[in-house]
């Protein structure tokens, strides 16, 4: 375990890079975040007998960044193989899902048909459905911004996607728009930390989440920041 510490907690802290642009995992403000993120970030430090420090961020390509450039020794993104060149990450201890939405009276209706010439695409610029929508679609293009939902409406674009829940109460406050419940991507949410760390230092996070998720920590700290409708992932 010591060997451990020292690798996660060079400087005597556990820095860890929270991503509160995804509120299923992190909600509140920097001074006072919250969430599983928060949550499990502090259960590691607790196990490893250091303080944790808490670095906040409104978007996943910053806490990315804050990772690969040594500013955070773990975070939390989703599973990626634009990312993992640089993170090594755990099994998965949340699985969400991105969805489309689009003008009530559009003709699209299914996630094939998204991916259509002359339909463009609103997403929030490196998150985990920008970069597997830029990997994967065909057809269809992708227009970047802070927010998906904000370039969308902004551009008059054919299409939104964004994380289930979040893009459900954008639908829900917005009669013009309607949702397609068919999901075009699972996002496998994740502990990682850098590629260098030791095996052993990567098996620790990752035999630690797999604990978390067994017994019941994930789930309790879903319910207490109000996010039921978010799936623990199955065991590894």
């Amino acid at each position: 375990m010591t060997d451990v510490r020292a690798e996660l907690a060079p400087t005597g802290a556990l820095r860890a890079s929270i991503n509160l642009g995804n509120p299923v995992l992190a909600q509140g403000t920097p001074e006072q975040p919250g969430g599983v993120t928060v949550d499990i970030a502090r259960e590691i430090g607790r196990r490893l007998e250091v303080p944790v420090e808490l670095v906040c961020f409104d978007a996943a390509r910053k806490s990315f960044e804050a990772m690969a450039t040594g500013q955070a020794d773990i975070c939390f993104l989703a599973v990626d193989p634009a990312r993992a060149t640089e993170v090594a990450f755990t099994a998965p201890y949340v699985v969400i899902e991105g969805v489309f939405a689009v003008p009530r009276e559009s003709a699209l209706t299914t996630v094939d048909e998204v991916d259509s010439p002359g339909v463009r695409i609103g997403v929030k610029r490196g998150s985990a459905y920008d970069l597997y929508l830029t990997r994967e679609l065909r057809n269809a293009t992708v227009v970047r911004g802070n927010e998906g939902v904000d370039v969308f409406l902004a551009e008059g674009l054919e299409a939104a996607a964004g994380i289930r829940q979040p893009i459900a109460r954008f639908v829900a406050g917005h009669p013009e728009v309607r949702l397609i419940d068919q999901r075009f991507m699972e996002i496998r949410q994740a502990v990682g930390t850098r590629k260098d760390r030791r095996p052993e230092t990567v098996a620790f996070l990752h035999e630690l989440v797999e604990d978390l998720k067994a017994n019941g920590f994930v789930t309790d700290s879903l319910l207490r920041s109000g996010q039921p409708d978010a799936s623990v992932a199955p065991p590894a």
